[in-house]
């Protein structure tokens, strides 16, 4: 059943604003982009008046949901203060006599309210881990697929979220194209591949369609593919985070407890830097580091066996030692890792008994080792 947006807008058209005014005529709705039964809006109102709007949203969500033929909706509120705005005012009424939104919000609650106040554990899973990159091209997706396949090598549960929303990978490197299943009660059902329970947002649009989303519908989405998604029980649920210290990264120390983060980073000066804020971000935090990563670490001659050390050597490890986190290993830039990538057979599943299977594995087992304890404990 194709569903089309005046649909949307006549469900909307039945959720009232705090002021009473229907959704539809309250002049803060983005542009509706409706795609094969997936509807993704935002509503935009100040960010004085954001706390009276969350139940808003969340109605609008529920409505588009009910819809018939709607399988996915991703509804963001975007709150931003006006610029040269002042703090908002003590509540007064209009020459309407309808009350300010401001009016709507409940006493203020002494002291800021810490952002990861909001944490929550998923159910059914032991461990969330992130890796990350604080910049792209280093081949972190690649790393966090075989990771999860190394770790699923090691007799663990687990689970692979792409959560790089700008530039989602993980399709192409497992060779998935369908659709995620629906439960009765709309929750998406991850797909299995290669023994791992794996969700993208790359498997709910099309692989060449431009993102262009603002931080709000980034925290949104990934909050839903998160809580949204049937993951059953596993023991190690491996998220491929975007590049970079932004609203993703936050939003995921923020919404769930991590239990660590690894950085990718290959050995040049530039990528070290750049892993340097990830990892300060991670600790700002409160998110343990489980190691760095060095990948691209060297270039192996696939005919002579030459080694080649394009991008210089042994950065990523100096920099573990330095900063006082675990190096968990080297991985090298060879034509077979990029060959199974990009064919989307991974190289752990491929070539399980080749040498970089056994990278990959042994890298999965220092992270185990450090999760250990929450993993016996579940």
């Amino acid at each position: 059943m194709n569903v089309t947006q005046q649909q949307v807008l006549e469900r909307l058209s039945k959720v009232a604003s705090p002021r009473g005014v229907a959704l539809t005529d309250a002049n803060v709705l983005s542009d509706i982009a409706v795609n094969d039964g997936k509807v993704f809006f935002s509503i935009n109102v100040d960010a004085a008046e954001a706390r009276a709007w969350e139940s808003v949203r969340a109605e609008a969500e529920a409505a588009v949901r009910a819809i018939p033929g709607v399988t996915v909706a991703m509804i963001a509120l975007t709150a931003e203060r006006k610029a040269g705005a002042a703090p908002a005012p003590a509540p007064h009424r209009h020459a309407q006599g309808v009350p300010h939104v401001s009016a709507h919000r409940p006493p203020a609650q002494p002291g800021p309210a810490s952002p990861m106040s909001k944490q929550s554990e998923i159910p059914g899973i032991s461990a969330v881990i992130a890796v990350a990159s604080g910049k792209g091209g280093v081949g972190k997706s690649t790393t966090a697929l075989n990771l999860a396949l190394g770790l699923r090598d090691l007799g663990l549960r687990v689970g692979l979220l792409d959560a790089d929303i700008y530039g989602p990978s993980v399709p192409r490197l497992t060779g998935i194209r369908e659709k995620p299943q629906l439960t009765a009660d709309k929750k998406m059902i991850p797909i299995q591949r290669f023994g791992l329970a794996i969700m993208s947002i790359g498997f709910l649009v099309e692989e060449e369609t431009a993102m262009i989303w603002r931080g709000p519908m980034v925290m949104s989405a990934i909050t839903q593919m998160l809580r949204d998604v049937v993951w059953g029980r596993l023991d190690i649920l491996v998220v491929d985070m975007p590049p970079g210290t932004g609203d993703a990264q936050l939003t995921l120390a923020q919404n769930v407890p991590l239990k660590g983060a690894i950085i990718i980073s290959t050995p040049q000066d530039l990528s070290l830097i750049d892993a340097r804020r990830g990892l300060a971000m991670f600790k700002k935090v409160n998110v343990p580091v489980l190691g760095i990563v060095e990948n691209m670490s060297y270039f192996q001659c696939p005919h002579c066996g030459t080694r080649s050390d394009i991008f210089g050597h042994g950065g990523a490890r100096h920099e573990a030692e330095r900063l006082g986190v675990p190096f968990l290993g080297e991985i090298p830039l060879h034509m077979s890792i990029r060959t199974t990538s990009d064919s989307g057979t991974p190289v752990v599943e491929s070539e399980p008994d080749g040498p970089y299977a056994a990278i990959y594995r042994a890298i999965g087992a220092k992270v185990r080792d450090q999760l250990q304890g929450v993993i016996a404990a579940a």
